[in-house]
């Protein structure tokens, strides 16, 4: 049994319209609309639209809907407002306390982040791992919301050394952005990202990738970079819905509208998709906003629903490290 989620920053569900909509411009899998129409979707796949306003006024923004997608709390309401960007200390304090990569561990199921970062940022982070910098830092390093929900699993994040093993994936999934900085990592097309974090996701419960190219092509409005984005995730979603089984599940996710409007470079008030295949597919009935990702995932990894408590109980600090595992 293998459970894939997939995270693509930046995707709602806008109007069918290709001169601002680059979804409407193909039939992508994330191709879904406000009408609830969308792209056919492969091997009994399924699709629904979720709120990602969650109550609170405003802009959905990263640092709430990606803390919320991470824990199963509602983390504007927490907050007060949206929070753009990086988590900050109360956004910390609740992902390191309910991330769902702790209550996997806590559960004694194994989780892999396939994402590969640079020696540089995870020393600049305080987490001790091996290898050489690969450059100078321009500016301070901050923690991503997934760095922190991982870290508080107790995993071991990867590095270039394990993109360049096939251990790992660059966040671009071809390391094209990598080869413009001058790095040696192999390039790879979507497809062969595909089959590597197919390859990583063995002997673990929840593996997981982060993508969010969509969401940068959304702020510069860019159609072009917007299709070149999406032509890249789509073909490394196709070749992991391709190579499921009947147990396995693959989830992928957004945590706010963007790109479905380049009219705006802002984020928008859009619903978000969820997309499941496999054993997923049966179990997004009755998913309505971010809240339902968590316990989405902690199920069908076989961990049980998000635990429930008062925010601010339990709290433990962010410890770097670099475990095994």
């Amino acid at each position: 049994m293998t459970v894939l989620f997939v995270f693509v920053d930046g995707v709602g569900a806008g109007q069918a319209d290709p001169d601002r909509n680059p979804l409407a411009r193909g039939e992508f899998l994330l191709s879904r609309y406000a009408d609830g129409s969308g792209a056919p979707l492969p091997a009994g796949g399924r699709a629904v639209l979720v709120d990602a306003r969650l109550g609170v006024p405003g802009r959905p923004q990263s640092a709430t809907g990606q803390a919320t997608i991470l824990t199963g709390e509602n983390a504007p309401a927490l907050l007060g407002h949206h929070l753009l960007g990086f988590p900050n200390a109360a956004l910390r304090e609740l992902l390191t306390r309910r991330s769902l990569y702790r209550r996997l561990a806590e559960a004694g199921r194994r989780a892999v982040f396939a994402n590969a970062y640079p020696v540089v940022y995870l020393r600049a982070l305080g987490f001790d791992v091996e290898g050489a910098p690969e450059f100078t830092l321009r500016r301070r390093a901050r923690a991503s919301a997934t760095t922190v929900a991982f870290a508080a699993g107790g995993g071991a994040f990867r590095t270039f050394a394990d993109a360049r093993a096939g251990r790992g994936l660059t966040h671009d999934l071809t390391a094209r952005r990598a080869e413009e900085l001058g790095l040696d990592l192999p390039r790879r097309t979507p497809e062969e990202a595909a089959a590597v974090f197919w390859t990583v996701a063995q002997g673990h419960h929840l593996a997981a990738f982060e993508f969010f190219e969509t969401d940068e092509a959304g702020h510069a409005r860019s159609m072009a970079a917007g299709l070149d984005a999406l032509g890249r995730v789509d073909a490394f979603l196709r070749s992991l819905v391709a190579r499921l089984g009947p147990e396995d599940s693959l989830v992928v996710a957004s945590d706010h509208g963007n790109l479905e409007d380049l009219s705006s470079r802002n984020h928008t008030l859009a619903p978000v998709p969820v997309l499941g295949f496999g054993r997923a597919a049966e179990r997004l009935e009755g998913l309505r906003d971010l809240t339902g990702l968590a316990p989405l995932l902690l199920g069908l990894a076989g961990a049980g629903p998000a635990p429930s408590g008062p925010a601010g109980a339990g709290a433990r600090d962010l410890a770097p490290r670099h475990p095994e595992g």
